[in-house]
């Protein structure tokens, strides 16, 4: 099998992001691959655990995805605060005589925004509404490189790397079989120390807040990169998650100041896109919320935020919440396009505002959450799990499983659909077909 192939059957995606099938990420020529190892939301550590317990793998599976993709430069980009990590990096690459190179970013969020980072190592800018590639870059995370070293060895996507933290007796780096409930993970890390609280699928900055009772109903997919366990007050989370969808667009309409902070702190617009949050916010003021909105140039740059989130966790001095007016003026305008006008020019401020993650967490009332961290680590065996036939960008993949049937750990359970950006999936356990719809539940044992 080629390399392609081996990546294909393994069912890799995209860990640190939306899933982007790899197989097809990496059918190109570029002149860079770079490894996003910023690990940028506050409060994850996975990406710290993997870079010093596997980087001789990531640097193997790195060189190989580099001659699929013909590119000059191999970089890895981690924090230059990530001491640690750096070490386990040099030594690995001293030992492998590798030709990466290490780039040290500064540790600020969101570093780990791949055009922020394609920026900082190449000078490049990726334009609006595109990905790295139509600059000569492909970018990939360390638990993606860590699963296509493990394809090589034959090895398909079964189990997930994934931090669980926050309000949690025992802060952990979990490695658990696709398809666990997030109830056993936070179990497994001791369980919630605290009686009422959210779970956030992901980060604090991106990720998606659910409801304690839910915890039982969601599962780990590829994707999964975190759960945190976080009070359901006193925070920037609870407190956005308590207002309606409506609240915070009245809100928008009425107590925008027009500062202009959202703006000036917006990461995409200070490597010189054309987004400018504060313009949007203004224009709300005027807008009939009960009817479909009319697209013009202010409006259409809601369809390149990256919804990093800094523009309502950090910057708005009046709470407002510019990141969900422009997810709601995205809903509306699907399927149009952003075309930018103007010249990709940088801020010459830019280096001066990036935001450290300590502040972040400070602002957002999750500042002992960022300080609670020991190392731990744990392999989670789980009994029973619930596989989403769709966890990646495209077509969810098609079961070749009956109800009843027996299957193994590493069995394809569903494949990707043909001729469709899709991508397969086997069973993270051995056990019996309970479910089969739009997952596949396995019961472990016999």
């Amino acid at each position: 099998m080629s390399f392609l192939d081996k990546v294909f059957a393994a069912g890799i995606v995209g860990q640190g992001g939306a899933g982007f099938p790899t197989h097809i990420k990496l059918d190109c020529k570029v002149e860079y691959l770079l490894l996003n190892a910023a690990e940028c939301e506050p409060l994850l550590h996975t990406d710290k655990y993997l870079l010093r317990h596997f980087p001789g793998e990531i640097i193997e599976a790195l060189h190989k995805a580099a001659a699929q993709v013909e590119a000059k430069e191999i970089v890895i980009a981690v924090k230059g605060v990530n001491t640690v990590e750096i070490e386990s990096i040099e030594k690995a690459r001293a030992e492998k005589k590798s030709s990466v190179k290490l780039f040290r970013l500064d540790n600020y969020y969101p570093a780990g925004d791949e055009q922020a980072m394609v920026f900082d190592i190449t000078g490049r800018i990726v334009p609006p509404g595109q990905i790295p590639l139509k600059v000569g870059v492909v970018v990939c995370n360390s638990s993606t490189m860590l699963s296509v070293y493990q394809a090589l060895q034959n090895k398909p996507v079964t189990h997930k790397f994934l931090t669980v933290a926050g309000r949690v007796d025992k802060p952990t780096v979990l490695k658990a079989p696709i398809g666990t409930s997030f109830a056993e993970c936070i179990e497994a890390s001791g369980g919630a120390i605290i009686k009422n609280f959210v779970i956030v699928d992901g980060g604090p900055m991106m990720g998606m807040v659910y409801g304690s009772n839910e915890a039982s109903s969601k599962f780990v997919t590829k994707t999964t990169s975190g759960i945190l366990v976080l009070p359901e007050s006193g925070n920037f989370i609870a407190r956005n998650r308590a207002n309606s969808f409506r609240q915070i667009l009245n809100r928008a309409k009425s107590a925008c100041i027009q500062c202009s902070f959202c703006t000036e702190q917006c990461p995409r617009y200070l490597i010189g896109h054309s987004l400018h949050p504060h313009k949007v916010m203004r224009k709300m003021a005027i807008l009939d919320l009960d009817k479909p909105l009319e697209a013009d140039d202010i409006l259409r740059e809601a369809l390149i935020c990256c919804e990093c989130g800094i523009c309502e966790t950090f910057a708005c001095p009046m709470d407002l919440s510019p990141r969900q007016v422009y997810k709601y003026v995205k809903s509306q305008l699907k399927g149009q396009k952003f075309e930018q006008k103007s010249p990709l020019i940088p801020s010459p401020m830019r280096q001066y505002r990036k935001i450290a993650p300590k502040k972040m967490m400070s602002r957002m009332g999750l500042l002992d959450e960022y300080r609670n961290w020991s190392e731990n680590y744990m392999e989670l065996e789980s009994k029973n799990v619930c596989i989403p036939c769709s966890q990646h960008i495209g077509v969810p993949a098609v079961p070749v499983v009956a109800l009843g049937d027996q299957v193994t750990q590493g069995q394809l359970v569903a494949k990707a659909a043909e001729g469709a950006l899709s991508a397969n999936i086997h069973a993270s356990i051995s056990g019996r077909i309970v479910r089969l719809d739009s997952a596949i539940s396995i019961k472990g044992g016999t």
